[in-house]
């Protein structure tokens, strides 16, 4: 595995692989890389000739009161952890090489931002765009590969690429989780041992929005409420929200029907934690 620091060197990889007629798979990520990032990994790795991961803690998707310098780091290990996914090439730029002087362009996104997590992270998913498009220039990849578990994201990622024509095909991977269901995440490291604990029963409620809506329950006020008051008895923590939404526009709906998100986001003292499942309603259009 090459690691590189530079713009340059990147783009000099890159142009011989596509000299060579080679598939790039890009694998944008923040670092302090867990299983679910690696499983991105694997899946680029059957499905093209080149892996490319990036590390970057991207300033300008942190707001003012967020964790931009308290969010976790270990370039070393993340290096290991690359090449053992089968990573051929990390990118691993410094914020000075992404960002030289104040941007002369950002991107602003119009949709799928205002619920969830973008009710309450103000310029976040613009923060996103503009470094998702960077890197897609940056990287020419044929596929990308993006979690599910940060849906909403994918979302707007998904809105990106169809809005502005880029020629990169977007994959959605499944959320990897611990064995008693908590999706993996970097921000777990910061939960203290009593709220680990809790913390899965994030997903215990999401699953009883899928159980009761498979069992014909398809009013979403009332899922929501009673997901909500189990959130609020069994997490010990803030619930920040519990929506059911429409998949991938993110539109209030006041009954599930087609593809749609059950989603939550759960604050502890140190780790704001988010968890959705995605469904498609049986026999309604």
């Amino acid at each position: 595995m090459k690691i590189v620091q530079t713009i340059n060197e990147l783009k000099k990889a890159v142009h011989i692989e596509k000299k060579n007629g080679k598939t790039i798979g890009l694998v944008p990520t923040m670092g302090f890389l867990h299983e679910g990032h690696l499983t991105l990994a694997e899946q680029a790795r059957k499905e093209n000739d080149m892996v490319i991961m990036s590390i970057f803690v991207n300033p300008l998707q942190f707001g003012p009161n967020e964790d931009f310098e308290r969010y976790p780091r270990d370039p070393e290990r993340d290096a290991k952890l690359a090449e053992s996914a089968g990573v051929d090439l990390l990118f691993m730029p410094a914020v000075k090489e992404m960002y030289p002087e104040e941007p002369a362009v950002t991107l602003t996104v119009h949709k799928r931002t205002n619920a969830l997590c973008g009710l309450s992270r103000e310029g976040h998913f613009d923060g996103v765009a503009t470094v998702v498009m960077k890197l897609f220039h940056m990287a020419e990849a044929n596929r990308a590969y993006f979690g599910k578990k940060d849906a909403q994201q994918l979302a707007v990622i998904h809105g990106l690429v169809d809005s502005l024509n880029v020629p990169v095909k977007i994959v959605g991977v499944e959320t990897v989780r611990e064995t008693d269901g908590l999706a993996k995440s970097s921000r777990n490291v910061y939960l203290l041992p009593e709220e680990r604990k809790k913390a899965p029963a994030i997903y215990k409620a999401l699953q009883s929005i899928k159980t009761a809506v498979e069992a014909g329950n398809t009013n979403t006020e009332t899922l929501k409420q009673q997901a909500r008051l189990r959130l609020e008895n069994e997490t010990g923590a803030n619930v920040e929200y519990v929506e059911i939404l429409s998949y991938p526009e993110l539109e209030p709906i006041k009954e599930a029907h087609g593809t749609v998100i059950a989603a939550a986001a759960v604050k502890y003292k140190h780790a704001r934690l988010i968890d959705n499942i995605i469904l498609t309603v049986k026999g309604r259009v």
